[in-house]
């Protein structure tokens, strides 16, 4: 009996170790399953914002891959258009250099012409003063019809699109003729049609005539593109208020295409009142003016500013003692 009673205890506790160690486990699974979602969810939030962030850089990649794929176009077109400009100018500056050495053959053979007409000019010379004396003066004071007496002359150019466009060389050279007809003045000015000097540092003043200058004029003129109305009141007001004085002989030339103003008599008469006549009835500054015909380039109905040009020049030499030369193309 007592053995038995031995085996029983045993038994049962062996029972409960096991019963131990199985709660044991259960307690280990229990609280690792409470521990592993709170990671797993971190790590999830953690990727989600790591996942949105890159989204963020990608389309922000994207949209800077688009400006600049269109900056890559267009600088590509810029770079087709200058290539094609590249090759127009090539032209234009082989033309140029063919005209360039034929111009040199025309002036070779022009120089010759001058020579024997400057000698045969000093033996004319010599032949009139045996004829008429030393004392004599000749009393026609006219080239072309143009009055050459004035010791100061004032230059006012239309510089609008369409005389820079179309008679820009045409006007430089008639610039140039007019200055030879005038070997030596006192004073030169160069304006615009509103008034703007070309060189500011001569506003008011008058530019000394040396032949230094007249190059300096000539080379300066070329690129000369400034605002204009197409309207020369302002230039040829300014350039009586400005430089008339009653010991000068001075002359205005006008250079233009067309007049956009409101009225031609308004101009004349504003004229009139400054530039006005002396007891003798001269005025006080002669007015000339060259027109160059641009308008034969538009359709006949849009022509009427080139004829209100000539139309307003015409009246106004008349009235101040100038010439208007109408010229029959605007071209060199």
């Amino acid at each position: 009996m007592t053995r038995r009673r031995s085996i029983e205890e045993f038994s049962m506790s062996f029972l409960d170790v096991i019963c131990c160690g199985f709660g044991a486990i259960i307690l280990l699974l229990m609280i690792t399953k409470t521990v592993q979602p709170q990671i797993i969810e971190a790590s999830t939030v953690n990727l989600e914002g790591r996942v949105a962030l890159l989204q963020e850089q990608v389309f922000e990649i994207r949209g800077e891959t688009t400006i600049l794929n269109r900056d890559l176009n267009a600088k590509q077109e810029q770079l087709s258009e200058h290539l094609e400009r590249i090759a127009i100018l090539k032209g234009q500056l082989a033309s140029a250099r063919a005209s360039y050495d034929s111009l040199n053959v025309q002036t070779n053979s022009n120089d010759i012409i001058i020579e024997k007409l400057a000698i045969a000019k000093q033996s004319l010379s010599a032949e009139m003063k045996r004829l008429l004396g030393t004392a004599y003066q000749s009393k026609n004071n006219l080239i072309g019809g143009i009055p050459v007496d004035s010791e100061y002359i004032i230059f006012v150019i239309d510089t609008s699109g369409s005389m820079f466009s179309y008679s820009w060389e045409r006007m430089m050279q008639e610039l140039q003729a007019t200055l030879d007809i005038y070997p030596e003045v006192k004073g030169i000015q160069i304006l615009n049609d509103m008034g703007q000097y070309m060189f500011s540092r001569y506003a008011g003043k008058w530019i000394p005539d040396t032949p230094g200058r007249r190059k300096v004029i000539m080379q300066s003129l070329r690129n000369w593109n400034v605002f204009s109305n197409s309207s020369p009141v302002e230039g040829i007001t300014q350039a009586i208020r400005n430089f008339y004085s009653p010991d000068k002989k001075i002359s205005i030339y006008v250079f233009g295409d067309e007049f956009t103003g409101d009225s031609i008599s308004r101009v004349i008469d504003t004229v009139d009142r400054i530039n006005k006549e002396d007891a003798k009835g001269n005025r006080r500054v002669r007015i000339h003016a060259v027109g160059f015909p641009v308008q034969f380039i538009r359709a006949p109905h849009l022509q009427t500013t080139g004829i209100r040009f000539a139309t307003l020049m015409r009246e106004l030499t008349l009235r101040n003692g100038g010439t208007f030369v109408g010229l029959n193309d605007f071209r060199p």
